[in-house]
């Protein structure tokens, strides 16, 4: 029997049997790991499941869930049915079968021809039609939610390089479902989330590759949907990766103002954690113009913001920020601040504290660390942990991780005559 709105869930907590919640958290997460999830589950959200406060999880908890309990349906484990939980998280997602998800998957993942990956997608989203429906329905709807998590599934295993080609097939399907219409409101509110949001993941995918221009397209795409459809949240996050690229592209004054802008959207949503994402972001732009005072400011917000803990509000997309994301962008204020040793310190945190899981930010974090230690006089060390990138860059595609070792190397090259820098150098030019 499915939990009440206020009532626990007596039938989750005798399926957790004598674990203690800490311990069937770290269950939940080794089961993610197997079927290739990522979860952030410890025993606080154990808890809240318990209590009854979260009455359906979302979809990735979900899979990790009928993982664990095969043959058994989210009403057998003492949730409620999605459609009955109100509020409008709830509202933007609705039933996807694993059969549509291993397709977007295989189509991602197929090492073949990008046209016939891209078209598998599009075809996905589209049902068994070969243009878009005169209305789109909850299903369509679904499958435009799902291209999202796949997309940054696989990005953060893979990295952008491999993807952003075949990423943008869907995201032109997503808008042509949504200039068709919706049979309903509720699903013309998701087609416009669900796009908006998977503007942003392939924006992501170009600004990761290194194609500026159209990331910065992708973004304007995404925050233009937002303010149509008066979604605070997608605009948060479409300024916050505006921050972000402002930032890659040399313009800190930019980068500064469009954190502040993604701040004032995000105040009325209830997230401290998306808060301390967005004056990270705003610390990175005061960084780049020399401002050590505002940028301190605004990294003693960050810390203040995060130590608030997790919320049942914070955005999905955010699977992504912990610790070590948070020592990261630390690290590349100090190392813009010239403190490259300061800067070494926490990227080696980020590098230490990142799930194995996220591939792609553990090669980032790890290059990181090594351009901060070749700045700071420590070439035997820059070369060890350079040593490290290259041997995730045979699972990762990332463009702007490999500009980050390249640059590295050459400031490796006055110390090749260390054994341990030119073993490095030698590699690398190989690669």
């Amino acid at each position: 029997m499915a939990a009440s709105p206020h009532s626990p869930n007596q039938t989750f907590r005798r399926l957790r049997g004598q674990h203690s919640p800490a311990e069937f958290a770290a269950l939940v997460r080794r089961a993610a790991k197997e079927i290739g999830e990522s979860v952030s589950c410890d025993a606080r959200y154990i808890g809240r499941v318990e209590s009854g406060e979260i009455r359906c999880p979302n979809y990735a908890y979900e899979r990790v869930f009928l993982h664990m309990f095969p043959g058994r349906t989210l009403a057998d484990l003492g949730f409620s049915p999605r459609e009955a939980v109100r509020g409008r998280s709830a509202q933007r997602t609705a039933p996807f079968t694993h059969k549509e998800s291993d397709v977007l998957r295989r189509a991602f993942m197929a090492g073949g021809s990008a046209t016939v990956a891209a078209a598998t997608i599009g075809l996905t989203l589209l049902g068994d039609s070969r243009r878009p429906p005169s209305r789109a329905g909850a299903s369509e709807a679904a499958a435009v939610e799902e291209a999202v998590r796949q997309i940054r599934l696989l990005d953060d295993r893979h990295g952008a390089d491999a993807l952003y080609r075949k990423a943008t097939e869907p995201l032109r399907t997503a808008y042509a479902l949504l200039d068709a219409g919706a049979s309903r409101q509720s699903t013309e509110d998701r087609l416009h989330a669900g796009a908006g949001e998977l503007a942003v993941s392939v924006g992501w995918l170009a600004h990761d590759s290194g194609r500026f221009d159209d990331a910065r397209s992708h973004y304007a795409e995404a925050l233009a949907t937002a303010r149509v459809s008066g979604d605070a949240g997608l605009e948060a996050h479409a300024f916050s990766n505006m921050a972000f690229l402002a930032r890659d592209c040399g313009r800190p004054r930019e980068s500064v103002r469009a954190a502040q802008a993604g701040r004032r959207a995000a105040r009325s949503l209830g997230s401290p954690r998306l808060l301390s994402l967005l004056a990270l972001r705003e610390a990175g732009g005061w960084a780049g113009l020399a401002d050590r005072r505002s940028c301190e400011e605004a990294l003693a917000r960050a810390h203040t913001e995060f130590a608030r803990g997790k919320s049942g509000a914070d955005p999905e997309w955010m699977s992504f920020f912990g610790e070590a994301e948070l020592e990261s962008l630390e690290s590349r204020c100090w190392a813009t601040l010239g403190e490259y040793a300061r800067a070494a310190r926490h990227a080696r945190r980020a590098a230490d504290l990142q799930d194995p899981h996220f591939a792609r930010n553990v090669a980032l974090y790890t290059a990181e660390l090594a351009d901060d230690l070749a700045r700071a006089g420590a070439p035997d060390e820059a070369a060890w942990a350079g040593g490290r990138v290259l041997d995730l860059l045979t699972e990762v595609q990332s463009t702007r991780v490999q500009s980050m070792i390249a640059a590295t190397a050459r400031a490796l090259v006055p110390h090749q005559r260390s054994p341990r820098v030119g073993a490095f150098l030698t590699r690398h030019a190989a690669t």
